[in-house]
């Protein structure tokens, strides 16, 4: 019996850059979902659940996991078709990846970056190989090898002694008892303001949302738990982090599954989330806590179940307080449990669009592109 296909383990710069496109979802809807599909992959959820999570078909979430194990982020980006033959060679490309990626003063320039006139004007006049290019041209060559005029960061990498032995016990447990998975983690902080979002409106007439100064609401924190077998998702708002409301949560967990076989649950490395007394607890309950590494809250399951709350919940929203806030909140999970779409109803749907579409391009004789 095949292996099921799961992505492979994410590095800490892979899974903060995938949390950060999931959670703040400001990349093209194609990039998100990605995300969500390879971060929900690789920390044990179920092709099933991911294809119903994303509102896609299974075949393409083993494609984008298949294309993640080959290329990494990469894969991030789909590979559109069409398009006339190539006039800058691949050397061409080498010569102009290699001039924007070194600082100018190096080359003997009185400036500390390129602009894309200043990098244009050098390329043409390259001692080596002259490279003659549009600035539109050269700033889609960068963009395509992952080149953008970006701010200078600080990074860090997880400092945890038992990193690998963790990511490890996480693998193992999501693989090898699925149906006994679950996960817990706290979404916020979450303040009473106007957040931007998206929407369908006529051109050039967006729907608008009033500025605000004035944020005297405080701040909240829903925390989450999601079953990885059933794909449910369920979860309270509090006004703070604390042991006693992770105690609270990991009761749930446990009330879900009264039958007192052994649990395991994905949480962060919070010190909130292993007290003594939550470690009695759990102890007492037959409940294994399998927490993640230090700064690798990306291997927590329920990171990519956050995005959608982000975007259908959060995003183009006012809402008057927390009170109105938590209602929705729970008014969306109820439809997100009662309303996951079928796998089999979506690949239906999928053939019949592409049956439409491929019927109007031969009635206009129009070529068909080439599946990306």
């Amino acid at each position: 019996m095949a292996e099921p296909v799961r992505a492979r383990r994410l590095t800490d710069q892979e899974g903060s850059r995938l949390q950060q496109v999931v959670r703040r979802g400001k990349h093209g809807s194609i990039r998100v979902r990605r995300a969500m599909i390879i971060m929900a992959s690789a920390s044990g959820t179920p092709v099933g659940a991911i294809a119903r999570l994303v509102a896609a078909d299974e075949d393409t979430v083993r494609d984008v996991v298949h294309a993640f194990n080959q290329k990494g982020l990469a894969a991030l980006d789909p590979n559109w078709a069409g398009g006339r033959p190539r006039l800058i060679s691949d050397d061409d490309v080498t010569v102009i990846v290699a001039a924007a990626t070194t600082r100018p003063e190096k080359l003997g320039l009185p400036f500390t970056c390129w602009s894309l006139r200043k990098l244009a004007a050098y390329l043409a006049g390259h001692p080596d190989r002259p490279v003659r290019i549009g600035r539109e041209r050269l700033r889609q060559i960068l963009h395509e090898r992952g080149i953008s005029f970006q701010r200078t960061r600080t990074w860090k990498e997880s400092t945890d002694p038992d990193r690998d032995a963790k990511l490890g016990r996480i693998e193992h447990v999501t693989s090898h008892f699925l149906d006994r998975c679950f996960a817990f983690d706290q979404f916020g902080p979450l303040s009473i303001r106007p957040v931007h979002g998206a929407s369908w409106a006529q051109r050039n007439r967006p729907a608008r949302l009033p500025a605000t100064y004035h944020r005297t609401h405080g701040i909240r924190y829903f925390h989450g738990c999601y079953c990885l077998a059933d794909d449910q998702l369920w979860g309270v708002m509090r006004a703070r982090k604390g042991a006693d409301h992770t105690l609270a949560a990991l009761k749930s967990i446990r009330a879900a599954r009264p039958g007192g076989y052994r649990l395991y649950v994905i949480l962060d490395n919070l010190s909130a989330n292993k007290t003594p007394a939550i470690r009695r607890w759990a102890g007492r309950a037959n409940v294994e806590l399998c927490f993640t590494p230090t700064n690798a809250s990306w291997a927590n399951p329920i990171e990519p179940q956050f995005g959608p709350i982000r975007t259908f919940v959060i995003g183009g929203s006012d809402h008057r307080s927390h009170t109105v806030l938590a209602r929705r909140m729970q008014d969306y999970l109820r439809w997100r449990n009662a309303n996951a779409r079928h796998p089999d109803v979506l690949a239906a749907q999928r053939r019949e669009r592409a049956r439409i579409r491929s019927e109007r391009q031969q009635r206009w004789g129009r070529p068909k592109l080439k599946a990306a």
